[in-house]
């Protein structure tokens, strides 16, 4: 019992969190129909989650109240739909899928009718007195919809991983594998039914597979649906971390640049309190603190063209000209080139140049002529 609220405990855990970060998506692409599908597959999901839970044991036919078993199945059965119009949305054209999501309607609407009818008749007795064959009609008629849409999914989401993404690929490979262990304990499920229907014992390892195909499944689909965004997430905490400290190795060169040319300054008005830790807020303090560089770079150049050395020490003394009002060729002189033309390949060769420069600051003692780094002579 105690790994069953283990699992329940987990499950819920996932879930919550998953739909709250696909409302989220949605609100940023309110016109995505595959997205609208996703997220009303986990809210179908977390609707169902709280009314299992009112209602009993679901993976044995000796049922709660019958009310909340009902609701808890719809919610469950329109889980399994919406993922079938997810992946049929995703990959067909929309007039093609709409037609096929009104096929898959059929089933859906068949399974419904059934429970629903089950409920109205059950008469009004304590659920340990309900009628065998009214509960197992009941049980049989969602699971064998949930089976057959759940192994529907499992090829849907194959077949679409192959075409896919690589981050949605491996999203729906896990989700995939989600739906397969589902289908396996839907056939269990089933087994269950109708040994309770035919009126024999029912095997407890029966009874335990269920719950160890079941639960798990439910977990790896919410973790497959919810891969692909937090993977994107992920790699744009990366991008941001790596932004960020490109902005602070590359401070020993903007300072010194930046107090020979402050006019080339971008942004002259205070930064906000959060500014410096927000999300745009460190892009743009990088996107800034490169091009500074880069300008200052071009203007210090006529008087780092006419000196002898390693860069760094060519570029201390070319500052130490500007300040004294030194002449210099009005020609600006290409340094510090980077290997590519992105703007991450410039930030990286600037890095160089500022740790390099840094690791020569107060080194004043320095003999002229010493060997400069590799990216230094490479940027003579």
């Amino acid at each position: 019992m105690s790994s069953k609220i283990t699992l329940i405990v987990v499950q819920g855990v996932i879930l919550f969190p998953a739909l709250l970060w696909k409302v989220y998506q949605l609100t940023r692409a309110p016109g995505d129909v595959a997205r609208w599908m996703v997220t009303a597959c986990l809210a179908c999901f977390a609707a169902a989650y709280p009314l299992g839970l009112l209602a009993g044991d679901v993976n044995q036919p000796d049922p709660g109240r019958i009310v909340p078993l009902l609701f808890q199945h719809i919610f469950l059965c329109g889980l399994v739909f919406s993922l079938a119009c997810f992946f049929l949305f995703s990959a067909l054209p929309p007039a093609r899928a709409r037609r096929r999501a009104w096929l898959e309607a059929v089933p859906l609407g068949t399974a419904i009718l059934v429970m629903a009818t089950v409920t109205l008749l059950m008469p009004d007795v304590p659920p340990a007195q309900y009628p065998r064959a009214g509960v197992s009609v009941f049980y049989l008629a969602a699971d064998l919809y949930l089976t057959y849409g759940i192994a529907s999914a499992c090829f849907f989401a194959r077949r679409y991983a192959r075409g896919a993404a690589p981050r949605l690929a491996r999203g729906l490979s896990v989700a995939a594998a989600g739906f397969a262990i589902g289908a396996l304990g839907g056939a269990t499920l089933i087994a269950v039914v109708l040994v309770h229907w035919a009126g024999a014992a029912i095997p407890r390892l029966l009874v335990q597979a269920t719950v160890w195909l079941v639960f798990p499944s439910a977990i790896l689909l919410v973790v497959g649906l919810s891969y692909p965004g937090v993977a994107t997430r992920l790699a744009a905490a990366r991008v941001w971390w790596q932004h960020l400290r490109t902005y602070h190795r590359l401070r020993p060169l903007w300072t010194k640049l930046h107090e020979a040319f402050p006019e080339d300054a971008l942004n002259r008005t205070p930064p906000g309190r959060w500014d410096a830790l927000s999300v745009l807020g460190v892009h743009r303090r990088y996107y800034r603190r490169v091009i500074e560089c880069r300008d200052g770079l071009v203007r210090i150049s006529p008087y780092v063209a006419r000196l002898e050395g390693p860069l760094p020490d060519r570029l201390t003394e070319a500052l130490r000209a500007h300040a004294r009002r030194e002449p210099a060729p009005e020609e600006p002189t290409p340094i510090a080139i980077p290997e590519g033309a992105g703007l991450d390949d410039d930030a990286r060769e600037l890095v160089t140049l500022s740790e390099s420069l840094a690791g020569r600051t107060g080194a004043a003692s320095r003999p002229a002529g010493a060997a400069g780094s590799p990216v230094s002579r490479r940027a003579r």
